[in-house]
């Protein structure tokens, strides 16, 4: 899905753009995942790093067009999925449940997980005329996550 889905998404949706006049803006989803590898994510990490190049790839492709491509990359985001992955790791580590999700919030400089709001307007901002002449880029979110 992360890679499949991805290129046929952007495949459909520059052919649609290409018969609009107006701002026309691929945003694909990467995560912390696309630039940092993490133990027992190897699988889901490799998937987004090949969306990281898909964006990289299209904005070139689609640039004569007038269709600009980018990604967001969030890091660690206070949702369900994070328990959801807290609680994996805490059964296959053995440590205590919450001790993953409290050691990489430990690692953001802004001492705090991102939340839905943080990536609603970070996604908002490329959606809007301030980014026109950004293509190929995916955004890193967190300032570090270690």
């Amino acid at each position: 899905m992360n890679i499949n889905g991805v290129l046929w998404g952007i495949q459909a949706v520059a052919q649609k753009f290409k018969t609009r006049g107006n701002r026309r803006k691929n945003i694909n989803a990467i995560a912390i995942a696309g630039h940092n590898d993490f133990a027992m994510l190897g699988v889901y990490s490799a998937t987004k790093f090949a969306v990281r190049d898909l964006t990289q790839a299209a904005a070139l492709e689609y640039a004569k067009d007038g269709i600009t491509v980018n990604a967001y990359c969030p890091g660690i985001v206070n949702t369900d999925m994070w328990v959801e992955i807290d609680e994996r790791f805490a059964e296959l580590t053995g440590v205590p449940k919450g001790a993953t999700y409290d050691k990489y919030v430990e690692g953001i400089a802004l001492g705090r997980a991102e939340t839905l709001n943080d990536v609603a307007a970070f996604v908002s901002y490329l959606a809007e005329a301030d980014s026109d002449y950004i293509t190929g880029y995916w955004l890193y979110m967190p300032v570090r996550v270690s």
